[in-house]
């Protein structure tokens, strides 16, 4: 029996975006699949913002296509499968949130069906419904934007920057909501962030992008896996690092080996022998920014840029 293979979300082949001389978007192809958290790393410049813009049908490629939800960029039907929020939102600053939503929902045409004081609860506005938006925080906007992203209940939403501007307790929230959305709500969440220690929190796959090309992709336990090292806790720690040579780096008040997991027996068994006392010795695997850090070349900070 052929086993059947679910289309991707987002399909994009070859996507080349150019402004004059400089190239956004350099012949990238991407494969999105439905369900769960991916998120789209880079550094500023590396073409997040115009991939996602191309996708909603803000921009035109210059060459290459792309497909959402199984259509056409610009398709209708396929658009409104989708929700997305780019960049800090902009409300009338008159409205209040509760009117922002009311007003938003009849535009999109789903007044009827749209459940405004749910959304309100889940992004943590129940509070702040009725106050006028001229008040709110970055924060508060954000949280207002994935609001009226949400309204239509769409298969797929877009979010670039989701916690930009949001105090640690609303990157907490706002973490837990995105992973609700894709475990609860069966929504295939896409986003962008500069803040590798929530994405690697909180997505599932990710692709690792660079001046316009995709230099890594994959799921996000098995790109910091594929830098796991052996840490050892030990006495004493000199004898260690001789012993290892090369192969061995100070971390704090242990030791990191970058040996295979098939010769730490007998890595253990040499140190022993060599009068170490081994108090602990555990896998610890790369993380996000570790493997950010490689693959683009920068140094990732842990705010928006």
């Amino acid at each position: 029996m052929t086993a059947v293979t679910e289309t991707p979300v987002i399909q994009v082949v070859g996507l080349t975006k150019t402004y004059g001389t400089v190239r956004a978007l350099d012949g990238l192809n991407l494969s999105i699949p439905r369900g769960g958290v991916y998120g789209v790393l880079g550094p500023n410049g590396a073409g997040k913002s115009t991939l996602f813009r191309i996708l909603l049908g803000l921009i035109r490629p210059s060459d290459g296509s792309a497909t959402v939800m199984g259509g056409g960029v610009g398709d209708v039907a396929a658009m409104r499968r989708m929700g997305s929020m780019i960049e800090t939102p902009r409300f009338p600053p008159y409205m209040t949130a509760r009117q922002v939503l009311r007003w938003l929902a009849l535009e999109h045409g789903v007044a009827a069906e749209a459940d405004i004081p749910g959304w309100l609860e889940r992004v943590g506005l129940t509070e702040a419904a009725d106050r006028k938006v001229r008040g709110f925080s970055v924060g508060m906007l954000q949280r207002l934007g994935v609001a009226a992203a949400l309204l239509s209940k769409p298969e797929l939403i877009i979010l670039d920057e989701p916690t930009s501007g949001m105090d640690p307790p609303g990157i907490q929230e706002m973490r837990a909501l995105i992973r609700s959305l894709a475990d609860d709500d069966g929504v295939t969440v896409v986003l962008a962030s500069h803040q590798l220690l929530e994405v690697q929190r909180v997505c599932d796959r990710v692709a690792i992008m660079n001046r316009g090309r995709l230099v890594r992709e994959g799921a996000v336990s098995e790109l910091t896996a594929s830098g796991e090292r052996l840490r050892l806790s030990a006495t004493p720690l000199a004898r260690v690092v001789e012993l290892l040579g090369a192969r061995g780096t100070m971390d704090g008040t242990g030791v990191l080996a970058n040996v295979p997991r098939a010769e730490v027996p007998d890595l253990i068994r040499a140190l022993v022998e060599a009068g170490v006392e081994i108090e602990e010795a555990r896998w610890v695997g790369a993380d996000l920014e570790s493997v950010f850090m490689t693959e683009t070349g920068h140094q990732e900070t842990t705010h928006a840029g």
